[in-house]
Formats: C-alpha cells, structure tokens, sequence
C-alpha cells in the first residue's frame, strides 16, 4: 500500500506520521488530535513553514525534517453544537439568561432574597483571602480571618507590572504568522462602528487590526511607510502597555478603534488633511503608554519620579508622549521616517497636543474652547482643527459608555479595579484618598451617572453639533447607559430604605434595656464600631467575567460575583461620593 510521510512539531516536539495516501480526512486529523495529546472538543492549527495556516486534509504534501509542518492546540469552541451536547447546556443562552436575571433583580425586586445576602458573605470572605498580604499561600485560603477592620491591599499588584519576555515573544511570533492573512470585509465594516466588541480578540489579532487601520486610511501609501516598520511600531507599543485592569494595550486599541470609527463616520477624509488624520491615530494609539494604574493625583501627592520630572503638569500624559517618541525614535520603528522634516515637525507637534489633552483637569478648558469657535467653525482654520482634534481624542479616550452594554460595562469593572488597588495604596501610605476610587464608598451606578451626566452627555452633544450624524452613533447609547445606571442608583436606594426599615422595625420589638443604645443608633441609621457595617452594600453587582487572552493576564476585577462594599457615611461624614462636579474618573 502506498503511503505518504508527513513531518511537524507539537510544542516544539518533533513527530513523524506515516499514512495511506487514500487517508481519511477524519483519519488524519484523529492522527494529529492524539499525536497533540488534543481533548474531543479541542481546536487545531496546522501551519507550514512558512507561517501560514494550511487545511488538514488528505492532499495535505509529505514533507522532509527540514521543512515540518507547526501543530497548535487552542482552546475548545464555546459556541460548538457538539459541546453544548457533550456539557448538556448551550453556554451562550444560559449566559443571556442570568444577564436578564441580573438585571432584573436590580430593577426590579422589592426585597433581595436571604440566599443572595448569605452569597454575597461568602464571596466577600473568600475576595478578602485573596487579597490580605497576610495569607499569600494557598493553604492561607482555608485560614478564618478576623473580624478586624478591612485591610487594604491591591491584590493585582501581585502580578508583574511589566510583560514577561516570553509572552511578548508569543505575542509577537503569532502577530507576524497573522499579519499577512487578509482581513474579511465584513470585519473591515465592523472596525468602523462604535459596536465593535474588543473582548473577542486576542492581542495579536488586535495588532493586524491596527495594521488594517493604517491601511484602509491610505497612510501606507501616502506616507510611505514600510509594512515591517508598521509591524515593529505596533509590536513597541503593545511592549509598552503594563499588565494593569484598565489602561492597558486593549483600551489602547478601543480609543484607537473609536477614533478610526469617527473619522469614517463624520468623513474627515474630505475635511481635512491626511497627515492630521495620521497624527490623530497615532495619538490614539500612543496617547496611555506605559500608564502604570496610578493617576496624576497619586503621582503629585507621591511625588513619584514622574510628578517631580514634569513639575507637577500632566506627569502622566507628558510620559505617555515622551515614551511614544521614544519608540518613534528608533528607525527600525520610526514610521514616519520617510516623512519631510517639515512634516515630522508638524505631525509631532499635534501628537503632543492631542495626547495632553488627554489629562481631564483640561476638560472644561477644551470644551470651552470648542463651544466658541462652534458657530464658525472653519476646517481650514488650523487653530480650530487643533482643537477639533483634542475634541475627537477626548471623545474616544472616554467613549466606552457608547458601546453595547455587554462591551461597555467589563470595562467599568476593569476600571473600578484599577481605582481600588489606587485608594488602597494611597491608604496604605498615608495619602490622600480620591474619593471617587473608595472601595468603601463608591458603587457601579454611583460611579457613572454624575460622570455621565455632567462629563460624557455635554462633550458628546457637542460635537454632535458639529456632526449631526453622531447623534445616533454616540449620543443615544450613552443616553440609554445613563438611564440604565439611574435605574440601578435608584434600585440600590430602595433596598437601602427598606433594610433600614425593616432593621428599625426589628429593633423596636426587641426587649428595652440593654438594646437602648443600638436602638438610637438605628434610628440614626449609625452602626456600632463593634458591630461595623450590617448592610451587604450593593444588592446584585454583577459584572460580566470576560475570558481575557492569555497574553494579556486577567483584566477583569475579580471574581465573577463582584460585590463592592459599601459604607453608609455618618450625618456628620456627608455624603462620600464623589459628586458630579469633580468625579472625573479617567482623569490620568
């Protein structure tokens, strides 16, 4: 009988196949499924040696040692019919569903269920194991803790700040395997749009959508830049974005994907010049780099390195921009190394303008600036395109409330990590701390609907005025994602009341005496130091867990049940939220 030898490695092993040359397709990839040790439900990825992704299939060509063939084992399909079959549910309609409960329950429910506080107990011991310096082992794990006060510690932290070599060196093979395949149209379409959903692409795919970004604006062209450079540019600056919650290499791109989405929406193309349009992606993509969790109010009042190199101005956003052309300044990474002096010139200027702009004390400055020159506008008049630009990058810096809900609210989740493991540092070391980042004193719907209301809703609007076709595009969604954190506020409101009341009732039927003081307090809604905070904070804070790529680490704040506590504040306290006037959660 005649066969064929076929060569390949699994995990760097070396394996060698013999076969009939009339093999099965379904023979020959049981083959490789048991030479890769593959699970049933597994997926697996043959490439040649060249890099590229070929079929498995019989006409698949025998090979020698020299040139094998690569073998690669990726997570199992989570849509699969055959696995929803094999696990006895479908995962995705069981998810739809608990999302729909969730939100329910928070709108809704007159009274929480005993079982939900009993739950959100549990899970607030087992969060605070995992974050108490004190229990670092995992037999630490099964220690009971104590009753004291809770101890801060930023249990993200734990992780390296910076990316591991060998994770950047995966990231970069597969992104260069990758960054010649074509991009489908219909993803090309979907880049445009404000719907587009991030959390469903691995870091290296998120660099050949950058890549197409510089293609489909004609930058490659117009300013001759290299394919290669664009590669080693765009791998820099994934290498420079720090393993934190939020401000990391995925909001990178969801800023850069916002902006890309805008100037196909309001066709900038024909309004204004294409190096402006370079200079604001770029910014976009540059304009958080090497942001290391903490803002610009923690840098002052640390006085960290960057707090005293920057005199207390922008720290981060100076930073952000002086390691952008750091990267910039290297030729093998320098895209814009074929560009005149006059135009390297101007194209810097703008990406230092637009990244500064980022800092939110320069808010209400820029918005300022925006609403005077509204009424006559002028896209030939460079100081108002200057202004028009700070706008754009402050819209997509912050734009994440635009989004379907499903992609917009992991992101506060992240976002709300990152202010925990600040305002636990800064009590750790004794400084001020930001208000609106107290893990004792903020909750998901507080966090938003000042900020929404008094920050995103006028900003927005605005620019709306110039362009009317982003009413529905941006304005509407952040209206309804207003309306829906209103909703939760209120929700939480309730059930404050009716605990309060039904404590109040509980206390009066209790015997006099003894109880007479706890009776005072309740009535004042003040706890006892002793007896601490009774309330489980927030009813139901369910943030939707998002599997993050394994290049990237966990972006999500923790465990999938995430209950942030919640401190009622004493009459003399005041009220511990932030408040709209000066809650600029993104500032930094």
């Amino acid at each position: 009988m005649a066969t064929k030898v076929i060569y390949f490695t699994v995990n760097g092993r070396p394996e060698r196949a013999e076969l009939p040359l009339d093999c099965p397709a379904q023979d020959l990839k049981d083959l490789f499924r048991s030479a890769a040790e593959a699970r049933p439900h597994d997926i697996l990825k043959l490439y040649n040696p060249k890099g590229n992704l070929i079929n498995i299939s019989p006409l698949l060509e025998p090979n020698d040692p020299s040139s094998c063939y690569k073998l690669e084992v990726v997570a199992a399909d989570c849509t699969s019919v055959e696995l929803a079959v094999a696990l006895g549910f479908d995962l995705s309609t069981m998810e739809k569903r608990l999302q729909g409960l969730e939100k329910k329950i928070l709108t809704q429910a007159v009274e929480t269920p005993a079982v939900v506080y009993e739950m959100k107990k549990q899970v607030d011991l087992f969060r605070e194991k995992l974050e108490s310096v004190e229990h670092l082992s995992w037999l630490g794990l099964f220690k009971e803790l104590s009753e004291g006060p809770h101890k801060p510690s930023p249990f993200y932290h734990k992780r390296p700040l910076l990316k591991t070599c060998d994770q950047v060196k995966h990231v970069r093979d597969k992104f260069l395997q990758m960054s010649s395949l074509e991009v489908s149209e219909e993803v090309r379409q979907y880049l445009k749009t404000p719907s587009f959903d991030n959390w469903q692409w691995e870091d290296a795919e998120i660099m050949v959508l950058l890549q197409v970004m510089y293609t489909d604006l004609d930058f490659i062209a117009t300013f001759n830049i290299e394919p290669e450079v664009l590669q080693h540019f765009l791998f820099e600056v994934y290498r420079r974005y720090n393993n934190i919650p939020f401000h990391n290499f995925k909001h990178c791109f969801c800023v850069t994907q916002m902006m890309y989405g805008l100037i196909w929406m309001t066709d900038l193309k024909s309004k204004i010049d294409s190096i402006d349009l370079l200079t604001m992606l770029t910014s976009a993509v540059c304009h958080d780099l090497d942001h290391t969790g903490y803002n610009n109010a923690y840098q002052i009042n640390a006085r960290t390195e960057l707090a005293l190199r920057y005199n207390d101005i922008s720290p981060l956003e100076n930073h952000h921009s002086a390691v952008a052309f750091e990267i910039l300044e290297k030729t093998e990474s320098n895209i814009f190394r074929n560009l005149t002096i006059e135009q390297y010139k101007r194209i810097r200027e703008g990406i230092i303008k637009c990244i500064l702009a980022t800092d939110m004390t320069r808010h209400n400055e820029i918005l300022s600036k925006f609403k005077t020159i509204l009424p006559v506008f002028d896209f030939k008049n460079k100081d108002h395109k200057d202004v028009l630009m700070m706008i754009l990058i402050k819209v997509s810096d912050i734009s994440n409330e635009a989004r379907p809900m499903e992609v917009a609210e992991p992101w506060l989740d992240c976002l709300l990590q990152e202010f925990y493991n600040q305002s636990d540092m800064e009590k750790l070391e004794g400084l001020p701390v930001t208000p609106f980042m107290d893990r004792d004193k903020v909750t998901k719907p507080s966090s938003q609907t000042g900020f929404i209301r008094f920050v995103l809703l006028p900003l927005f609007i605005e620019l709306a005025n110039l362009f009317p076709c982003l009413e529905q595009h941006i304005v509407d969604p952040v209206r309804k994602a207003l309306d829906y954190y209103t909703e939760m506020e209120k929700a939480l409101e309730r059930e404050k009341q009716n605990r309060a009341h039904e404590k109040a009732t509980k206390s009066k039927e209790s015997p006099s005496g003894s109880h007479a003081a706890s009776d005072a307090q309740t009535a004042s809604g003040d706890p006892s130091p002793e007896q601490g905070d009774p309330s489980p904070g927030p009813s139901l804070s369910f943030p939707r867990q998002v599997d993050p790529s394994p290049e990237q680490g966990d972006p999500s704040p923790g465990p999938s049940l995430s209950f942030p506590r919640q401190v009622d504040p004493s009459p003399e306290q005041g009220d511990p939220s932030p408040g709209p006037s000066l809650s600029f959660p993104w500032a930094g």
